[in-house]
């Protein structure tokens, strides 16, 4: 069975729904019309205001401006994520999105710094690790060169999506949603408005967030559970105040008791919010414990919400397609939450624009690459959980004796044994970025591999300084992260 989309609807607005149809009208070129549907009734999570490198990508690729975008959107410079109190309390570490290299040849720097037994941080060995440590930014070069992402308003961001989108061809209708006609063979045929407006399509792009409602309500497509892994369900999310000048380069995490609480500084207020489990600590204790940790003044009450991580069996049945929440959700300690909606979008595109009408295969191949991202990022969640010291808290005892999957597991017997990063297909997250969470977490391989000790120790002790010395003396030149920020905006 083949199909040809010439009709799209997107089901929903929000960054889910206006990056999709940005995304379609720009890379569709008029080849078929783009429309989206959503009701003002129906409030934007906007929570998700830390993201990933990977929507510099996005951007670049739909011609968006990064000074413009930063100015629409309230947005500042992201280096990574400061973990705090995640092995025990009082530690501390940074997973920035920069690389520690290698030492003479394919020697890993990380073995030689574990071989020396250095008593500091391997993060020193990380550029953008020591510009997050000291408030400092500069766009990577030839000299400075790693990733970065943004911290941004999700809610400005998708009314700057949606001007674009409109723009470029995209129809906009508002409506509520209060029906949806089915097709002969299963498919969605169209959705009905509450005025009466039947808005019919070859193609319907399911971004209603949580409430998934045409791949999970009205096709009921099973979902797969991540909780008994994955235990935080709910979060109270703050607005705040901006107080200082001076903005962090990064997003704060930091375990308490029953879960977690974010920081992201934006340019005129700063976000925060607090990430629990249900099972383990009390929403208004939760509330509670977010509200003493404000370090500006409310601009709102805050607000409460409740997710199960996991995603749906399938994220593409018949001509129902879904992007983002309404395909599923992990945690937001990582900020994948828009990187996978650029993931589905991607793997739409890639399937829109391949010149032919759609088979049976395109939407299995789409399915299975979708379930094995979501898996894989999971695993790199939990990593965060399962290496704990902490036994301070119940949530914290449960996750430290938990039993892992078998992918997961694999991966961190091969790192304990050998020393190996070991990366499947699909993965979220490279090398690095776990070898950050190990080094963060102290946890490394019970023996170093022999070939570290062919190279003199003074001689890797002296070029693991001459590293660390480098790197200080570039940051060191580099102007404060919200210096470098006003001089971008003009």
């Amino acid at each position: 069975m083949s199909q040809k989309f010439d009709r799209i609807v997107v089901v929903g607005g929000g960054s889910a729904g206006w990056m999709t149809a940005t995304a379609l009208v720009t890379g569709l070129k008029g080849r078929a019309s783009v429309e989206v549907v959503e009701s003002e009734d129906i409030g934007i999570i906007g929570v998700g205001e830390a993201t990933f490198p990977s929507i510099r990508e996005y951007n670049r690729l739909v011609g968006i401006d990064e000074a413009a975008f930063l100015r629409a959107t309230n947005g500042t410079y992201k280096l990574g994520i400061r973990f705090c109190d995640w092995l025990e309390q009082g530690r501390d570490y940074f997973h920035t999105f920069g690389h520690f290299g290698n030492l003479f040849g394919s020697q890993t720097l990380w073995g030689q710094h574990r071989r020396i037994g250095l008593d500091e941080p391997l993060g020193l060995q990380c550029m953008p690790t020591v510009m997050a440590m000291q408030g400092r930014f500069v766009l990577p070069d030839e000299r400075a060169q790693f990733k970065y992402a943004y911290h941004f308003d999700a809610v400005e961001y998708a009314a700057f999506l949606r001007r674009l989108a409109l723009q470029r061809g995209a129809r906009h209708t508002q409506g509520r949603i209060v029906d949806v006609v089915r097709r002969a063979d299963g498919g969605v045929a169209a959705v009905q408005l509450e005025d009466g407006r039947r808005l019919e399509a070859d193609l319907f792009v399911d971004c209603s967030g949580f409430h998934s409602l045409l791949l999970g309500r009205t096709l009921q497509e099973p979902f797969v559970d991540f909780s008994h892994w994955l235990p935080v369900d709910s979060a109270w999310a703050c607005p705040c105040e901006r107080t200082g000048e001076e903005l962090a380069p990064y997003t704060r995490a930091t375990a308490l008791e029953g879960g977690w609480a974010w920081r992201i500084p934006l340019q005129s207020r700063t976000g925060h919010g607090h990430v629990f489990s249900s099972r383990f600590i009390d929403a208004d204790r939760a509330r509670e414990q977010l509200v003493a940790r404000l370090d500006g003044t409310p601009l709102a009450e805050p607000r409460l919400l409740r997710f199960t991580t996991g995603h749906r069996e399938r994220f593409w049945v018949n001509n129902v397609v879904a992007v983002g929440l309404s395909s599923g959700f992990l945690e937001p300690l990582e900020s994948t939450s828009i990187y996978l909606i650029q993931d589905g979008i991607s793997r739409l595109m890639s399937v829109l624009t391949a010149g032919r009408p759609l088979h049976d295969d395109d939407r299995a191949l789409f399915n299975d690459g979708s379930a094995r991202r979501f898996g894989r990022i999971r695993d790199f969640i939990i990593l965060h959980y399962c290496l704990t010291r902490r036994r301070d808290s119940e949530l914290w005892r449960h996750v430290a004796g938990m039993q892992l999957p078998e992918t997961l597991a694999f991966k961190l017997d091969l790192w304990r044994r050998f020393g190996v990063l070991h990366e499947y297909d699909e993965e979220g997250f490279d090398a690095t970025s776990w070898l950050a969470i190990h080094a963060g977490m102290d946890h490394w391989p019970e023996r170093a591999d022999p070939v570290f000790a062919e190279i003199p120790l003074e001689r890797a002790r002296h070029a693991l300084q001459a590293h660390r010395k480098a790197i200080a003396a570039t940051v060191e030149r580099m102007p404060a992260h919200h210096r470098m920020l006003r001089q971008v905006l003009g």
